[in-house]
């Protein structure tokens, strides 16, 4: 079957590679002409593990091709999948579908035979009748059915997400776009992966619901860890108890500095809004979004008290700035909140991160990047575990303690032990939702 993809971003490219893998024909297709001269050079503008030689596979196979002629793609085809991005709006947190419908606009102009309009990004209830609409109106004689067909990619995964899935949501009106979604995941069914078909407003749901469920556990978990802190109780072990319940798992679950990323802001603050719109509150949504703001907050605190009350003039050593590990993703980076602030209130802020520089210089100004942790934490005032890379999940803590100016740190994503940073020289240690310790110069 010939494919083509509209986008050549984190989905839309994950997605145009996987497809080809299935033993499709995929032409992926964008109106950037360096992004596209890059993936002919078989390079790969995102991070993502093995995402490189996948493409390069299915390249050197002629199943995969990319183009900024939208014509030539469309030509042929049998499903179009619309991945544009879909940025909340300024103002009122609205997914903004400007390029879903500029794209079925498009679309509607070029298509001649009968095809199936497949919604990849990710958009409010509503939207597929909307881009049905669209198309209908540029082109009323074009045979075409509209699907909706969400995705559920964790970045740094999104390969094993695509070829061994929890489950494809697909959305649609007709047996007829049923059919060409089978033929498309026909790979899935005939491994048992769980395909739901369902209609286009619950498919929509179905991914919003989902993204904003997570976001909740995580930010009520970060809550659980800052009463914690006051009543000596530690994370990890109420983690661990409350994760074995069958029933709620012990998955997102785990005490940090925030959620972040390219999914959950967004489509936690469009859920909202949609609930809004329809005169359906969503409260418990509206309040997770507010908490996880206070949540970054409450890091830029905890960073001060182990600064002695004061940034000025301390020298902090960063250890990830990515919103995940095996990403180079900034978006909504909780690195993005805490930084800035360390850098207002007058430190010298250091930063390593294995993939994180590339975007992180522009949007981190005033900082210095390091390419190990050792150089990073050398002559600093104070340690932050930022990001969860496996590169910092071993470090040598004595190395460390005896490199800094003043060996304090804080472990954010709780990967040490406050006894192994006692035991390594540290003088003060924090982490999330547990005992820390400051050593006095009295200690023993």
């Amino acid at each position: 079957m010939k494919i083509a993809v509209i986008g050549t971003g984190y989905v839309g490219l994950v997605s145009g590679v996987c497809f080809s893998d299935f033993g499709h024909d995929v032409v992926c297709v964008d109106k950037d002409p360096a992004k596209i001269d890059m993936l002919g050079r078989g390079e790969v503008p995102i991070y993502e593990p093995g995402l490189d030689t996948l493409m390069e596979k299915n390249v050197e196979a002629d199943r995969l091709k990319f183009t900024t002629d939208l014509a030539s793609a469309v030509d042929g085809a049998e499903a179009i999948f619309i991945a544009v991005g879909t940025p909340a709006r300024r103002g009122d947190g609205h997914a903004d579908l400007s390029f879903v419908m500029a794209a079925a606009e498009e679309i509607a102009g070029i298509a001649k035979n009968y095809v199936v309009i497949v919604t990849k990004s990710t958009v409010p209830v509503g939207t597929n009748r909307q881009v049905k609409q669209v198309v209908k109106k540029a082109n009323p004689d074009l045979d075409f059915d509209v699907a909706s067909n969400p995705e559920f990619l964790r970045e740094g995964a999104a390969i094993d997400d695509f070829m061994k899935p929890d489950r494809v949501v697909v959305g649609v009106q007709s047996d007829r776009a049923a059919e060409v979604m089978a033929d498309i995941y026909r790979p899935l069914y005939l491994r048992d992966f769980p395909i739901i078909t369902t209609d286009l407003e619950s498919a929509e749901m179905i991914k919003y619901a989902a993204n904003a469920f997570l976001a909740t556990k995580i930010t009520f978990i970060n809550e659980i860890a800052a009463l914690c802190e006051r009543t000596g109780a530690d994370v990890k072990q109420v983690s661990h108890g409350v994760g074995l319940d069958g029933r709620i798992g012990n998955k997102f679950l785990h005490a940090g500095p925030g959620y972040g990323g390219s999914c959950f802001p967004k489509d936690t603050k469009a859920l909202a809004r949609i609930g809004q719109e329809y005169g359906s509150p969503m409260q418990i949504t509206e309040t997770v979004i507010s908490v996880n703001e206070e949540i970054k907050r409450r890091m830029i605190d905890k960073l001060r008290d182990l600064c002695d009350g004061s940034f000025n003039g301390k020298v902090i050593g960063i250890l990830g700035v990515t919103f995940k590990p095996n990403t180079d993703d900034m978006r909504d980076a909780p690195s993005l909140t805490i930084v800035p602030a360390l850098v207002g209130g007058g430190a010298k802020v250091r930063v390593t991160d294995p993939q994180g520089r590339h975007e992180g210089e522009a949007l981190l100004p005033g900082v210095s990047w390091f390419d190990d942790p050792y150089k990073c934490a050398n002559n600093a005032d104070l340690l932050v575990i930022l990001t969860e890379w496996n590169e910092f999940r071993a470090l040598d803590l004595k190395r460390i303690a005896r490199k800094m100016n003043s060996p304090r740190m804080a472990d954010l994503r709780n990967i040490y032990a406050p006894k192994d940073a006692k035991r390594a020289g540290f003088d003060a240690y924090d982490s999330i939702g547990r005992e820390g310790f400051l050593k006095l110069s009295n200690d023993s």
